[in-house]
């Protein structure tokens, strides 16, 4: 009876000693759909996420300085070079998990192309800043690539992240701004979520987003089997859902 009890308990315990914890760091764009994975993975793994959001920038700046992050979900490849060359990162871990895409988008107007950034009649245009985050970049090309770029300059607000740029136009701090998709369809979205116009793919570079396991990571089962899930029929799924491919 007592070898019974104790095999008993054993058992019982088991899945909590196997439970770990995964420290993410997630690109803004990409954050709404992290926490919408996030209930998934965790009822199937039983495993922990533990969530950072901010600009891929200043993530990159953190893990440099000894952040102690297991996994990066960046909004591009060029951090995780980076990375990968300070030697911050698993060799071989590296891989594109999702395709951002960009749109003009208004709080209240419904926008069908470019005529309402030509028509001028805007207070303030939001975009994420160029030199800190991926989508900043990726906005200023389509400005320059509809010879738009200096019209717009004087009146642009740059938010840290993409996440910032934002806010500023879901409270009409600006009237128009290039965001990400994913904020748009984000079902947390209150603001209009129909009337965005999708930047056609020819006027920017793909933003091709890449995720890799760091150093800090590479004994944490739990980080990985999170990897594994995030290339999953059910999370691609989701991630569809957010306007990824």
């Amino acid at each position: 009876m007592k070898a019974f009890l104790s095999v008993f308990l054993f058992l019982l315990l088991l899945p909590v000693a196997q439970a770990g914890q995964v420290r993410v760091a997630v690109a803004a764009n990409f954050l709404a759909t992290v926490k919408a994975l996030a209930p998934l993975f965790e009822k199937q793994s039983g495993h922990e996420l533990v969530i950072s959001g901010a600009s891929t920038a200043k993530l990159y700046a953190q893990i440099i300085n000894g952040a102690p992050f297991d996994v990066f979900l960046s909004a591009d490849q060029t951090h995780l070079l980076k990375l990968e060359r300070a030697g911050k990162l698993v060799l071989g871990s590296r891989f594109i998990y999702a395709t951002g895409k960009i749109v003009l988008w208004s709080s209240e107007t419904i926008l069908t192309d470019e005529s309402q950034i030509v028509a001028d009649e805007f207070s303030w245009f939001a975009i994420a800043n160029p030199r800190t985050a991926p989508y900043g970049q990726a906005a200023q090309q389509v400005l320059k690539n509809l010879g738009l770029w200096q019209a717009v300059k004087p009146k642009l607000v740059q938010g840290e992240s993409i996440a910032q740029a934002f806010q500023f136009v879901a409270t009409g701090n600006a009237q128009l701004g290039l965001v990400a998709l994913s904020q748009v369809l984000n079902p947390a979205n209150t603001a209009n979520r129909q009337g965005y116009w999708r930047i056609p793919v020819n006027l920017y570079k793909p933003l091709q987003q890449e995720a890799a396991l760091l150093k800090h990571g590479r004994d944490n089962f739990a980080a990985k089997h999170f990897l594994q899930f995030i290339r999953s029929d059910a999370a691609i799924n989701i991630m569809r859902r957010y306007g990824y491919h």
